[in-house]
């Protein structure tokens, strides 16, 4: 089966240069946002674009493309065949994804992700979709909510959870103390990159970028213990992901598809909409005719629908402002609003 790396199509992005986005300043932006959200209760679908003020690499650019032309991303059936080969792959992701976890643990919500928790606090809007997977939208809800899963639906998996083929999950904190104690000389690399406060090379996928002459043969890849003790051989372990050539389950899409069909309207948020799992959020959206607002910089996969509303502007530069334009005198007064907004 040959299989594709999601991307913009080429007609928008050959083209992309010569439509002439409007200019829009930060207080025009944020009058044309906060109307959106105070004419009805939306939903949001966010992507990389919303993390990357925290230190979280985007995969494309502001022109659309791959910020690395020689990008390859991780296919599901590589990591998971069953062979000498699929070994060897595995041995090298879990290597550089094992150094790679440190930077993302380290990874805190940024302004955006805060406001989006305060207007979700407030009730402006429902429930939260996002592309992606570094927990960030967790962070900043967990403040405010003890029901955070309930208000977020994460569309790819979380990078902090971890299961077997058979559905056996561990944490993702669990799984790399089992990767430490199977390798004590990798273990000791990153004790001394924690310890000098390094910042080892990382990219979008979660994980590092390594010498050259590193070997991984010697990296040991630890079996589900559950299935092991079950008399299960080799059952492989992989991160809550769903990687290129995956799909995401049922259950998820069903439940991206009602907190749509519930909304009176979408919110989108920093994302070129390339895979396909979430452009059809949007489809789906318009085939209800419900209004759509979408902030995005560059072109996106949505350029030329009509009845979307897009607005080119980063959303840092705005969301703060939003959430008092909405709130007014109740964003500043309400207390767990304003820890929240301080945390911005």
């Amino acid at each position: 089966m040959r299989l594709s790396v999601p991307n913009i199509p080429p007609a928008i992005l050959s083209t992309a240069s010569q439509r002439n986005a409007p200019t829009l300043s930060p207080p025009e932006a944020v009058q044309r946002i906060s109307s959106f959200l105070s004419s009805g209760r939306a939903a949001v679908l966010t992507g990389a674009g919303v993390s990357v003020d925290s230190g979280v690499k985007a995969y494309r650019g502001k022109d659309g493309r791959y910020m690395n032309p020689d990008y390859k991303p991780i296919f599901y059936q590589e990591l998971i065949e069953d062979s000498p080969r699929g070994h060897s792959f595995r041995q090298r992701y879990w290597l550089r994804a094992y150094i790679g976890f440190l930077p993302v643990r380290r990874t805190l919500p940024n302004p955006t992700h805060f406001a989006l928790a305060a207007l979700q606090h407030a009730g402006v809007v429902g429930p939260l979709i996002t592309q992606n997977v570094d927990g960030l939208h967790h962070a900043a809800l967990r403040r405010v909510s003890t029901e955070v899963d309930r208000h977020i639906l994460e569309l790819h998996g979380s990078i902090f959870k971890v299961h077997c083929q058979q559905g056996h999950v561990y944490p993702r904190a669990v799984f790399q103390e089992w990767l430490g104690q199977a390798n004590p000389r990798w273990h000791a690399f990153l004790a001394e990159l924690e310890r000098t406060g390094a910042q080892p090379k990382t990219s979008p996928d979660g994980d590092v970028v390594l010498d050259e002459s590193v070997s991984y043969d010697d990296f040991v890849v630890p079996h589900c213990p559950r299935c092991n003790a079950e008399g299960r051989r080799d059952s492989i372990i992989k991160p809550d992901l769903v990687f290129f050539g995956e799909s995401i389950s049922q259950e998820v899409k069903d439940r991206s598809y009602h907190i749509v069909e519930d909304a009176d309207r979408l919110f989108i948020l920093g994302t070129t909409l390339a895979t396909y799992s979430a452009f059809r959020l949007l489809k789906h959206a318009l085939e209800l005719r419900k209004p759509v607002l979408y902030l995005n910089v560059g072109p996106t996969r949505a350029d030329g629908l009509p009845d979307v509303d897009k607005l080119e502007i980063p959303t840092s530069a705005v969301m703060v402002d939003v959430v008092h334009a909405v709130l007014g005198t109740r964003s500043r007064n309400d207390p767990v609003l304003r820890d929240l907004l301080n945390g911005a």
